[in-house]
């Protein structure tokens, strides 16, 4: 694998065949989300929350009542922009990138926390490879893990999608 370039990424964005194309959209600021070697994503405005009150834990050994049991202690809130979402010092979200992105078969990337982020406690994901073939806006596992609660705002770049090029082809499974 050979990470892209920013001449790369362009390239691989305006691809003649659709079908191979990257897509990041919408990218509102080529000059300021593309970087060499990277491309950086905005935190979407849908979250789900865990609602502590509601949780009793999690046996993974259980597999008829985990899917119930995560349904009745999550929740989905939504954000509008301009509005802050506040999470707390140890507290775990699933949010979504903004921009709906879609690998072509001769890709895979990495999604990695934005550095100024990660210097504040904030971890964006923990699931970090995304597959060649995926298609949709990915899910960001958020995690505060410094002292004191951050003010996370809808649209603002949250993670770096570092993009390789394939030695052959792939084909999302998920």
């Amino acid at each position: 694998m050979t990470n892209l370039s920013k001449i790369n990424i362009i390239e691989c964005m305006e691809r003649t065949d659709i079908s191979n194309r990257l897509v990041i959209s919408p990218l509102l600021n080529k000059e300021l989300q593309l970087a060499d070697g990277a491309v950086d994503v905005r935190l979407g405005t849908q979250f789900i929350i865990i609602k502590r009150t509601e949780f009793m834990g999690l046996d993974p050994k259980d597999r008829l009542k985990i899917k119930e049991r995560i349904r009745n202690y999550q929740e989905m809130v939504r954000v509008k922009f301009q509005y802050p979402f506040i999470l707390h010092p140890n507290h775990l979200v699933l949010g979504s990138t903004l921009e709906y992105i879609s690998i072509p078969n001769d890709l895979s990337a990495y999604v990695l926390t934005r550095s100024s982020w990660g210097r504040l406690g904030l971890i964006i994901a923990t699931a970090t490879y995304v597959n060649s073939g995926y298609k949709g806006c990915l899910t960001l596992e958020i995690e505060n893990i410094g002292e004191v609660p951050l003010a996370l705002y809808p649209g603002t770049r949250v993670a770096q999608l570092v993009l390789n090029r394939l030695d052959g082809v792939g084909e999302y499974q998920g």
